[in-house]
Formats: structure tokens, sequence, C-alpha cells
């Protein structure tokens, strides 16, 4: 898969001690993006999902894995991959994707199943007219803290608590 980087012990991208996957390209080119470097799917570089999933693993203080970009939709399969194995590992799953939830079931099956994986999605475009320091797991005050199982249970879009 395609990875701008990766980040062992971050305490930005949700609760807790978090592996947060980078992923290269994305198709939004959100205005005042914080990573306009993952933008291009030709850079960053190339990883096996097994690379990543070891390098998840071998920190035992990890809470939790978080998918950002770049658009980790745009690599469904892959990142569905690696939260397969947080979530077998007991790991938590935050996706952030600048699609909305409403948006995610048109894109297909791998979609579906990064979603069904994802416990927390923080979704929406960034929009630099709606951005806030004050708000806590996200950048501008459009984007949403998604509780994805009630979410998915319920048929509309019930918001994260976390």
């Amino acid at each position: 898969m395609k990875i701008a980087g990766t980040v062992q012990d971050s305490i930005v991208d949700g609760p807790g001690l978090r592996f947060t996957v980078f992923t290269q390209g994305c198709p939004h080119g959100c205005e005042g993006c914080h990573n306009p470097e993952t933008h291009d799917p030709g850079g960053g570089e190339e990883r096996a999902t097994a690379e990543i999933i070891r390098e998840m693993l071998s920190n035992p203080l990890t809470d939790g894995l978080t998918l950002s970009g770049g658009e980790p939709f745009a690599q469904a399969a892959e990142c569905a991959e690696l939260a397969g194995a947080a979530k077998d590992a007991g790991l938590n799953v935050w996706t952030y994707t600048g699609y909305v939830f409403e948006e995610l079931a048109a894109l297909g099956d791998a979609a579906r199943r990064l979603l069904e994986l994802t416990d927390v999605l923080v979704d929406g475009r960034f929009e630099l007219a709606e951005r806030s320091l004050e708000l806590r797991w996200r950048g501008s005050r459009n984007q949403r803290i998604i509780d994805v199982a009630r979410s998915l249970e319920s048929g509309h879009v019930e918001i994260s608590d976390k």
C-alpha cells in the first residue's frame, strides 16, 4: 500500500496511545489541509500491509489504530486489512475521511468493509472557514465524530460521545 508514513505513539489522532497510518493519495485537496504532502497518489512509499501490521503490534502500550491521510478510503481494501488486524489484537480503530458517512456506501465493498471495522469515523472535508483549534479530534466544525456501529445499526448518523 502507499503511505506517507506512520507514527508509533500519537496522542492527537484519537484517545489513548495510537498507531497512526498516514495513507498516500487524496482526491479532496482541501484548502488548508495539514497534510498536503499526502495528496499526490504518486508520492510516499510502498509498504506491505504485513510489515505495517507488525510495526503496529510491536508496542504493547498501543490503545488503537488511526487511519488518516491522504484518504484512507482511496485504499480501502488495504486499510481494512490493517483495521482487521487491529481489531483481532483488541485495538480500537478510528478512521479520518474527507467523505461524509452518507457517501461511503457508494464507494463499494472494500469501503463498506473498512467502515464496518471502524469504531469511530471522523468525516467531512476540512473547511478552512470552519477551522477551530478548540475542537477535539477534528480540524473544522463541519466534521463529525461518528459512532460507526450505532450508525450502521440505526441507519442514520449517530454522533460519538468520545
